[in-house]
């Protein structure tokens, strides 16, 4: 063991799977989200609809993270939530979208995951989708997205 080079480092087992498990995800050489928050993704909302910042824009496709709250989800363990600025105690599925705020992100997530509750503030980082999309599945009407998204509570 003397004899070991001094550049050659050997770190524990646990060190070796997750150095492992980063670079079979990717995740080792992914880029840096780029940082979000809900007053830096509109330029303006309004009677003329919804104008994008320039920022928003040019991330369009690729990983963003923002941190919001998570509205109340239709079940406990789902593949997406809304996201929303500030706590909601109304469902999205439940009222008309006139008592729904405008500037919300749909978050579909990688896998089906158990939900926080309501209300919970969460960092959320996904592939930013933008424009309007319609889920075939619950019929529910989108304007902004983070797909392929993973969540943790802040």
């Amino acid at each position: 063991m003397a004899n070991r080079p001094a550049s050659l480092w050997i770190g524990s087992r646990r060190d070796v799977l997750a150095a492992g498990l980063m670079l079979a995800s990717g995740s080792a050489f992914a880029a840096d989200p780029e940082l979000f928050t809900f007053d830096t993704l509109y330029k303006s909302i309004g009677v003329m609809g919804i104008i994008y910042s320039d920022r928003l824009l040019a991330a369009k496709g690729k990983l963003a993270s923002l941190t919001g709250y998570m509205a109340p989800p239709l079940k406990a363990e789902s593949t997406f939530f809304v996201l929303t600025r500030e706590p909601m105690a109304i469902c999205p599925f439940c009222q008309s979208d006139a008592d729904w705020p405008v500037d919300i992100i749909v978050v579909y997530l990688a896998a089906i995951t158990p939900l926080v509750g309501a209300g919970t503030k969460v960092a959320v980082t996904g592939r930013i989708e933008i424009g309007s999309w319609t889920d075939p599945e619950t019929g529910f009407v989108s304007q902004l997205r983070l797909r392929d998204a993973e969540f943790h509570r802040v």
